[in-house]
């Protein structure tokens, strides 16, 4: 008797998803669904928390950038997720209830540069239509915010040393830029870089200018400004290939970084 039930075609039908040539044939084009919009994540400590000498300025030029720029901004907690962390720490709570705790953080610091860029129509979205809408939203304003952090939540990736969350805002904003197949992503922070050793405490270390993840992981440097865990993320990216880490409490930088140009330390994924 013929078989008359009918079949799905895919080469993928009756193919493990464990076998590494069947991966391998899964190499093909990515569409990049927002290419003419930057990610610009902003530091909840390096920014946020130090108030209006650092919040207002960078603020009024993001209103000026929004004249020209559609830009999506992404937050992190800041002291506000150290603190729970700290205490999280202490009472002995597991690394995906620490980056639960931590999504309020940076929601929160979202809500407070949302309030401040309301006169330009920017807005933060809720986590839980963000990802949905995102397309809808940028096109409608031309700036728009969430928190940073990846809503890993109790599934996030327990880290190697110590039970800190690994994936925090920088590595969201990161993971968001990729997926979406943005132009450009910043980091703003309060240092002009990279360097080679911790500026703040060492008058004599040397700033970065370019560098590549090969480098960075042979350099073996005690600290870095973003999160530890780019360094495995952005060389399996297929359209983020590089980030800039820029100096946000001189305001023009942003500006001119996402104009293009070289103003702080640029991390290639080679």
């Amino acid at each position: 008797m013929a078989d008359e039930r009918h079949h799905v075609s895919s080469m993928l039908m009756r193919e493990s998803l464990l076998d590494k040539e069947v991966m391998a044939s899964t190499e093909t084009p990515v569409v990049r669904m927002l290419p003419d919009v930057h990610v610009v994540k902003i530091g909840g400590r390096a920014i946020m928390d130090a108030g209006k000498s650092a919040v207002f300025p960078l603020v009024a030029t993001i209103g000026e950038l929004l004249n020209t720029e559609r830009i999506i901004f992404g937050t992190g907690g800041g002291a506000r997720s150290r603190h729970v962390f700290s205490i999280g720490t202490d009472l002995g709570l597991p690394t995906g209830v620490l980056a639960q705790l931590a999504l309020a953080d940076g929601l929160g610091n979202a809500h407070i540069l949302g309030t401040l860029l309301a006169p330009y129509g920017v807005v933060a979205i809720p986590p839980e239509v963000f990802g949905h809408l995102l397309p809808l939203f940028i096109r409608s304003v031309s700036g728009v915010i969430y928190n940073g952090d990846p809503p890993y939540a109790l599934w996030e990736h327990p880290p190697k040393i110590g039970r800190i969350p690994p994936h925090r805002s920088d590595a969201g904003s990161f993971l968001l830029s990729e997926c979406f197949g943005c132009k450009s992503l910043t980091l703003v922070k309060d240092v002009d870089g990279v360097f080679t050793s911790d500026p703040k405490l060492n008058d004599s270390a040397e700033l970065i200018r370019e560098t590549s993840v090969t480098e960075l992981v042979e350099r073996k440097l005690e600290t870095l400004p973003f999160d530890r865990v780019l360094l495995d993320l952005l060389p399996n990216a297929r359209l983020v290939k590089r980030f800039q880490v820029i100096n946000g409490l001189n305001p023009e930088n942003l500006t001119a970084a996402l104009r293009g140009e070289h103003v702080g330390t640029i991390v290639h994924a080679e």
